[in-house]
């Protein structure tokens, strides 16, 4: 088949929307299909307030609906509900055509932790958006039924996978120059990702963080004993997951945590608040913690077993994810 994505998540940037729907073009064009992605490369386009290295498309009606008939899908993924996302939407409900949407991230709590509007205005508006799908894709079983609580007709899942050949237990090490215990985060420094949460505690040995953001600047300045590494590439990260004693996962508001995933699958245990993410991610007393008391989660994940963690990382594959994806999807009726 020939299938569309259309995602408002693209490069540069660096997150776990991008690499799911990478992951997910690989696995569908194992398969003979072929995967196209419209993004803000195909248009003039903004930086998004408060997060520039996000690009805003300035796209219109009729150049989105151009692109579209050009490559005349049989199927047609919304993945974001950013410019494109919406404009998207107009077209294919113009032209009757069914399309999936997906649920990437808790779009209305970040919302609400930046600008402080009420997360009931912004899930009104997504309601509205994702509605109109036939199916709006969630990555784990406690979204869809949050989702289907606040009134979404049709959440489905749509869990996801890992790269084995990267992110495993067998490889190079970072360069590390004490014995110590080291804790680790990855990912966005941003105000929702509630990194201030794991950097405040006190833990024995040293703290690294990889990742950039707009918080990068103001936690570097607050929190001088940590180990700051930046953006880095996965080879570069599976090394830092090898090296580091616990991974920390202070987030409240992620619908998955990719990054918990490559780091169980590098043997390293995970410590993370019991909440919607985590709780479906990680099993507790296994491979990581989940405790509502995150230095004492960070404490009790050091002792877990290394080959206990890898093993429990084995249950989500791309492959399996890529299937659920594929089986969502609805055919575009052909004149």
């Amino acid at each position: 088949m020939k299938i569309l994505i259309v995602t408002d998540a693209w490069e540069p940037q660096v997150n776990g929307v991008v690499r799911t729907l990478k992951m997910t073009q690989r696995e569908l064009m194992k398969l003979g299909h072929e995967v196209v992605f419209l993004t803000p490369l195909d248009f003039k386009s903004f930086p998004c307030p408060t997060y520039p290295e996000i690009s805003l498309a300035l796209a219109s009606v009729e150049k989105v609906r151009g692109l579209i008939e050009d490559f005349d899908p049989d199927c047609l993924h919304i993945a974001t509900e950013g410019p494109l996302g919406w404009i998207t939407r107009r077209v294919a409900m113009n032209k009757k055509w069914p399309f999936t949407t997906a649920y990437h991230s808790r779009f209305p709590e970040y919302v609400n932790a930046r600008f402080k509007i009420p997360t009931s205005w912004t899930y009104g508006l997504l309601r509205k958006f994702h509605n109109a799908a036939v199916s709006n894709l969630t990555p784990t079983p406690a979204i869809v039924e949050d989702l289907r609580s606040k009134g979404f007709k049709n959440p489905k899942l749509w869990t996801r996978g890992v790269d084995k050949e990267i992110f495993t237990p067998n490889g190079a090490k970072h360069p590390r120059f004490t014995d110590a215990p080291i804790f680790l985060h990855v990912g966005r420094l941003a105000v929702e990702k509630n990194v201030d949460a794991f950097l405040k505690l006190d833990l024995p040995g040293e703290k690294w963080v990889a990742g950039d953001g707009p918080e990068r600047a103001r936690l570097e300045k607050t929190y001088k004993d940590v180990r700051w590494f930046g953006v880095l590439d996965g080879l570069s990260l599976a090394s830092l997951y090898r090296t580091a004693s616990v991974f920390v996962f202070p987030s409240v508001t992620d619908t998955f945590g990719l990054v918990m995933l490559e780091s169980m699958s590098c043997g390293t245990p995970v410590a993370a608040y019991p909440v919607p993410g985590p709780i479906d991610v990680v099993k507790d007393k296994v491979s990581g913690s989940l405790n509502k008391d995150l230095r004492q989660a960070c404490l009790e994940a050091m002792v877990m077993n290394r080959g206990d963690v890898y093993e429990h990382s084995t249950y989500f594959s791309w492959e399996i994810a890529s299937q659920q994806f594929l089986g969502s999807l609805h055919k575009i009726p052909k004149n």
